[in-house]
């Protein structure tokens, strides 16, 4: 009845924050002009609000719309020549009877398109506070669309938990941004889908315009000692305080064998033996430093020997590599041999051909053994940008983020909390894709694998295990910590002054206690996990078709209780911050002075009775340079490793929220400052060890503090920049 309580009428108020077009884009001009006479026609932006309670005449399965309102002074306010934010307030009449708003639809009768950041709703009848809605998205005028575009206020509910009017709303959503898989993409679409790159294309015009860019800028070179970088006590310490401490592993038997099929490779196992190490061992034999858990090793041989014939013809002088190392009493590792070995020339069924090279202090044995560390360099850096860092984190996080996309509602608890984890990844792939990893592209023209980059990269790919991507279990793996509950991540490491895990793992815990309270208060049970139509769609997909070449693999979590669902969102959550902070933002401070992390070798090790030879002999450095990187590949190199290295202006760090109204739940905010406050402890942690003098590993010879791992959280007056610290949300570079 009119008046009674059941159709009070209320007035309410709203702000609404976007980022216009911005003026200097020339294209769009008339556009923004024809905005302008639309608003003084009535063509205007216009939001309805959506009733949980009480249905749509029309369509009794969702929500009755409120009447329309429109942003207010769209002419009035100019649009500002930088992006930036503009607020607009907004008057929604509202029936009380229609219950409290959980939606809106948006229109935007323009000609141009603007960026939606935010509606808040004050003073809302039944609200204990303000509603959020948070949006972050281009709304394109509203011909582009086939659909209303529809967006959730910032209450996170299961499926099954969401109210009965909104789910054909919340279903709909979903099926707009999977597609239907056919025709050409535009800008508007907002489809996530899959495509497979088996060719990368060719280089073209916006490519060469970038890398003649890149060639005209200049760069410094280090704080580095210019000989610190030459230390046997430097060359180990990278191995694990470095750009790569991923692949060094405990050595447990002797000589390390190989797993390369001897039908096809023929004997392919070391040929280091007892007496190459044992001078060097201060009195342990190999049995004794097995048992005391003293040797490891960094092992390149098979993953490259099937591909060293074709690498080399191309050019190359390469060589599969395996050092051996002693963990000496005082935490530091040094090196014991290095074995270079080349297929052997009558074919490969006739295993390697190997020489053994050890440690010398001068003469031409000292150049040699600088030489042959150079060459173990040259294999870790092509190994760590093309494995450690596309590899296992660009490319293997992308096919989490489309099927969260299409499977998960941006209202779901798991899509929330994941969300901060996927921004801009999409994007820096698609640039990769356009620049870096394509044919004859930067990679191709700096690493040494050279055209075989990619084949190389997709055939490691098979090695790739998703569970293995969890930092304890991946120590594990190595064989460089044991199970013990007591430490962090429930592990004990064998090197105990090992920056990079130690750091990590302090991470790794935080990390984990944050996706265990958070999961825990949204399913309370395991079949809460197993009835959740969304998640199961979300994994489906994700093994099914985006990790596709791996759906029968066994180690897949089954995603049927609350402890797969934690350990698989700590992954993804590790994956995306701190794992690719680890592999990507050191890249300039160790790799920019190219001796130290050479990536192509031009010559193979001088034989002595040759030219070569007796050039190193005479000057060293000069043959040095002359085996590595060229100068041409090296400025296009550190050109693109400086800007790998930045950190944005506008970084989000780990433990941060682009909005503070992210989430309606004041539990999980409470959850979410625990978080942080663990982790600026972490920071305090880092710092205190950093400027401990018995970790000798913490800075080396080369007195560059372990950084990378430093979550700069508390910092907050970030400017970006290169700080060789930081761990952003996201894989965004």
């Amino acid at each position: 009845m009119e008046g009674s309580a059941a159709s009070k009428m209320t007035m309410i108020q709203g702000e609404v924050v976007v980022m216009k077009k911005n003026v200097l884009d020339f294209k769009d001009v008339m556009a923004s002009v024809l905005d302008r006479v639309h608003e003084l026609l009535g063509r205007r932006v216009t939001l309805q609000l959506v009733s949980s309670v009480q249905p749509d005449p029309g369509n009794e399965r969702r929500g009755r719309l409120g009447k329309a309102a429109h942003l207010a002074n769209w002419v009035k306010i100019k649009s500002a020549v930088t992006a930036e934010e503009t607020a607009f307030a907004v008057a929604f009449e509202w029936d009380e009877s229609m219950g409290t708003p959980s939606a809106f639809v948006i229109k935007n009768h323009h000609r141009s398109q603007f960026f939606l950041k935010s509606l808040t709703l004050r003073d809302v009848p039944g609200a204990s506070g303000s509603i959020h809605f948070v949006c972050n998205s281009w709304i394109y005028p509203s011909h582009r669309y086939g659909y209303d575009r529809v967006f959730f206020s910032n209450q996170a509910y299961l499926p099954n938990e969401m109210p009965e009017l909104l789910k054909e709303i919340r279903e709909e959503e979903l099926m707009n941004l999977r597609g239907n898989g056919k025709g050409e993409r535009k800008e508007w679409d907002r489809v996530y889908d899959y495509d497979v790159f088996n060719d990368l294309g060719s280089p073209d015009k916006v490519q060469q315009s970038f890398l003649d860019q890149t060639l005209r800028d200049s760069f410094g070179i280090l704080l580095e000692s210019r000989s610190a970088w030459r230390a046997d006590e430097e060359f180990g310490r990278e191995m694990i305080a470095g750009l790569n401490p991923l692949v060094i592993r405990r050595l447990q038997e002797f000589p390390p064998l190989s797993k390369l099929d001897p039908d096809v490779y023929g004997n392919q196992h070391s040929s280091i033996r007892e007496d190459d190490v044992e001078p060097n061992m201060n009195g342990l034999t190999i049995d004794e430093a097995l048992k005391q858990n003293k040797l490891y090793v960094l092992d390149y041989h098979d993953s490259l020997m099937p591909y060293l014939r074709r690498m080399n013809s191309t050019g190359a002088k390469l060589y599969a590599t395996r050092t051996v190392l002693l963990l000496k009493d005082d935490g530091i590792l040094m090196p014991l041999a290095i074995e270079l070995s080349l297929p052997h020339p009558q074919g490969e069924k006739y295993g390697a051909v190997s020489k053994i090279f050890t440690p010398a202090a001068k003469g031409v044995e000292a150049s040699i053994w600088q030489l042959a560390k150079a060459y173990v360099a040259i294999n870790d850096s092509g190994f760590h940008q093309l494995i450690s860092h596309w590899l296992h984190t660009h490319a293997t996080m992308e096919p989490f983020i489309i099927s969260a996309n299409r499977q998960l509602s941006v209202i779901h608890p798991i899509y929330k909390l994941l969300h901060p984890h996927f921004r801009d990844t999409m994007q820096i792939n698609a640039l990769a894709r356009h620049i870096l990893i394509n044919a004859d592209g930067v990679l191709e023209r700096t690493v040494f694998p050279g055209k075989y980059s990619m084949e190389w990269s997709s055939s490691l790919y098979r090695n790739w295990v998703f569970t293995d991507q969890a930092l304890p279990a991946d120590l594990l793996k190595r064989g460089v910590a044991v199970l013990d509950p007591s430490c962090d991540g429930g592990v004990r490491l064998l090197i105990e002054d090992y920056p990079y895990a130690v750091d990590g793992l302090e991470i790794w815990s935080a990390i984990e206690t944050w996706v265990t309270e958070y999961c825990s208060y949204y399913y309370k049970t395991d079949k809460t996990i197993q009835t959740d139509i969304e998640l199961q769609s979300w994994w489906s997909e994700l093994r099914n078709v985006g990790h596709g070449d791996k759906k029968h693999e066994p180690w897949w979590p089954k995603m049927q209780s609350r402890s797969e669902l934690i350990q698989t969102c700590s992954i993804i959550i590790w994956i995306a911050s701190a794992l690719h902070a680890t592999v990507n933002f050191g890249q300039y401070p160790y790799a920019g002075f190219l001796p130290n992390r050479p990536t192509v070798s031009r010559r193979f090790m001088p034989e002595s009775g040759t030219k070569e030879y007796e050039e190193l002999k005479k000057d060293p450095d000069v043959a040095y340079l002359k085996t590595i990187t060229p100068q041409l590949q090296t400025l296009l190199g550190i050109s693109i490793i400086e800007v790998l290295s930045m950190h944005s202006t506008d970084e989000l760090y780990l433990g941060q929220r682009e909005s503070p109204n992210w989430t309606a739940d004041d539990e999980v905010l409470a959850m979410s400052r625990r978080f942080t406050e663990r982790l600026e402890q972490i920071e305090n942690n880092i710092v205190r060890r950093n400027n401990i003098k018995s970790l000798k590993n913490r800075l080396g010879p080369v007195k560059m503090p372990y950084t990378l791992l430093y979550p700069n959280t508390s910092d907050y007056t970030r400017e970006g920049g290169m700080t060789g610290k930081g761990i952003p949300n996201s894989i965004s570079v």
